[in-house]
């Protein structure tokens, strides 16, 4: 039972020390919840309350079945831009038909990260490399941003997720901007800046919540035309089981598999940091899929929207102590007693306020430094970083994460149809072998070819070996008495690689060319014997080492020309 519910693990030893970090972070990360949640849930294109419908009972499952003690699950940014992407498409925002669809969103996204979890197949967010993740992620901050200048300028905007159509609905509109919303909301930007800046350990957020729906009250800005929240219903979210249209499934599963491989990566990124930081956890990857995926089913019977591990939420949780899940359910309870009882304070709360927080937010995900370094050293997957940044500003946001790792898969596979191959040499004064490319001390041995191929050896790449290795023997034309082919990178060798290897092998032998193998690991053995090469280049021909192999031949060489002179000698006599 404790492998299925980590709670178990440490709720036996918990004590009052325990609880002393528990409770000020529980409370820290509830009352940085609200405005958060109401903020996200804009992004999402849901009344402000299913945001802290999504911070409630998600949190809780995770609390009972996730493997990190400090993340702080409930609503993000990233996964609220991709609901209103996918969602807006099928049905118009803000309808009952909208929100059933985006509760039901939580239910497939639950369904196929538990699913994942119980297969174990975390390994599958591997796929999604750090130059697309970098990429996609500036792009939806800048498409987070801009979706909010509707809010922060007071204009109706086109509703859409590509910025160029935002950036041309806003110019033709600069006239018609409400300038007391826009003071509204700039001045909400410049206060959280400050406050972070100097006041960091202050909940910046809420202090600007807080203050603007007391000067909303006060000078009644409502009459002016500024927009504000309005009535929040009260009370907890009922339980409801989400029904799902069959007509629309089809059209919700792209954006379910989406979403949860995406949440999935946010929520692990973040709590692999935190597990640095606390050396007596260990995360596990298809647990925390499986908490996940239960935290958002469960979720959806109570009016959730698709949640995961907050990169901010976390980090805040574990900088205020926090030790168990007992914060997250602290963290619940602060909720559960604003739904309750405070949702009426509420109700003068400007949007440019919400608007403001989610664009200082953001803003923040967008990271310039690491392009740079790509564009320095790695002009490839600068490349795939740009390319996934502006199919998902120009194109869409489900379409830049597919495109970005199908790029990524097909750089991966071009790379392996060409690795790298070097020529070894002895470095003067020792047994090691080194490519005579990159170092000028390593020599070779005159009638001796030694290679090393750093790769498996597979379809894509056999003719590419094959014509190297053709082409290195040629420029030693009547000079080359050894073969030595190092194995140490060659982990497997597919059908295809080892017919051609077979024949490549036969032909060089019949130049009165010997070949020795060395470095093979087991399981290569295993493939080179039944495949038959073992048969062409003889067992007594596998070596451990190349330095093995190079004091065998010369050992043997030496024999052999001792033979000849023998051999010469006697015929003279």
């Amino acid at each position: 039972m404790k492998r299925f519910i980590p709670f178990l693990t440490w709720i036996k030893s918990y004590d009052r020390k325990q609880f002393l970090g528990d409770l000020p972070a529980g409370i820290t990360v509830g009352i940085m919840l609200i405005p958060q949640g109401m903020a996200y849930a804009m992004i999402a294109g849901l009344p402000e309350v299913y945001g802290l419908y999504a911070a409630l009972f998600p949190q809780i499952i995770y609390a009972f079945l996730g493997t990190s003690r400090q993340l702080a699950v409930g609503p993000v940014a990233m996964d609220s831009l991709l609901v209103a992407a996918g969602l807006s498409v099928i049905a118009t925002v803000g309808t009952e038909y909208y929100i059933l669809l985006a509760i039901s969103l939580a239910l497939m996204v639950g369904i196929i990260q538990f699913l994942m979890g119980l297969f174990k197949l975390g390994f599958l967010v591997n796929f999604l490399s750090k130059p697309v993740i970098s990429g996609f992620t500036s792009a939806a901050a800048i498409i987070i941003a801009m979706s909010q200048l509707k809010h922060l300028f007071g204009l109706e905007l086109t509703s859409s997720n590509q910025v160029h159509i935002l950036l041309m609905d806003v110019f033709r509109k600069l006239g018609d901007i409400h300038m007391l919303t826009l003071a509204t909301g700039v001045a909400g930007i410049v206060i959280i800046k400050l406050l972070k800046r100097y006041l960091p350990k202050v909940p910046a957020a809420l202090v600007v919540v807080v203050v603007g729906i007391c000067v909303v009250a006060g000078f009644n800005f409502e009459e002016a035309g500024l927009q504000i929240a309005g009535e929040i219903p009260s009370g907890l979210p009922s339980f409801e089981i989400p029904v799902l249209r069959s007509e629309h499934f089809r059209e919700l599963l792209p954006v379910a598999l989406t979403l949860a491989l995406i949440a999935f990566m946010e929520a692990v990124s973040v709590t692999k940091a935190i597990e640095q930081k606390h050396k007596d956890q260990k995360i596990n990857a298809n647990q925390e899929l499986i908490a996940l995926g239960a935290s958002n089913i469960v979720g959806s019977f109570f009016q959730s929207y698709p949640t995961t591990g907050g990169f901010s939420r976390t980090a805040v949780n574990d900088e205020a102590g926090a030790k168990t899940g007992i914060a997250a359910l602290i963290s619940a309870t602060v909720v559960g007693l604003t739904l309750l009882f405070l949702t009426p304070l509420f109700y003068n709360l400007p949007k440019a306020l919400l608007a403001s927080i989610i664009i200082v937010a953001v803003l923040r995900l967008i990271d310039f430094s690491y392009p740079l370094r790509l564009f320095r050293n790695r002009k490839e997957e600068f490349f795939l970083l740009m390319f996934t940044f502006l199919i998902t500003l120009i194109i869409g946001i489900k379409e830049g994460i597919l495109w970005g790792v199908v790029l990524s898969l097909l750089l991966l596979v071009y790379r392996t149809t060409k690795p790298h191959l070097a020529v070894l040499g002895r470095i003067s004064g020792t047994k090691i072998y080194k490519n005579i490319d990159r170092f000028e001390n390593a020599e070779e041995r005159p009638g001796i070819l030694i290679i090393r191929f750093d790769a498996q050896l597979y379809f894509a790449n056999a003719d590419y070996f094959k014509k190297a290795l053709l082409n290195e023997i040629s420029g030693r034309s009547g000079k080359l008495k050894l073969l030595i082919i190092s194995c140490e990178a060659i982990n497997y060798i597919d059908s295809s690689a080892s017919s051609m290897l077979k024949r490549l092998l036969e032909k060089i032998s019949g130049q009165d060319i010997q070949i020795y193998l060395s470095s093979a690991i087991g399981p290569l053995r295993d493939n080179l014997k039944k495949s038959g090469i073992t048969e062409i280049i003889g067992e007594q021909h596998m070596f451990n080492s190349v330095e093995e192999a190079v004091r065998t031949f010369e050992t043997d060489d030496g024999r052999n020309d001792n033979a000849i002179q023998i051999a010469n000698q006697t015929n003279l006599s």
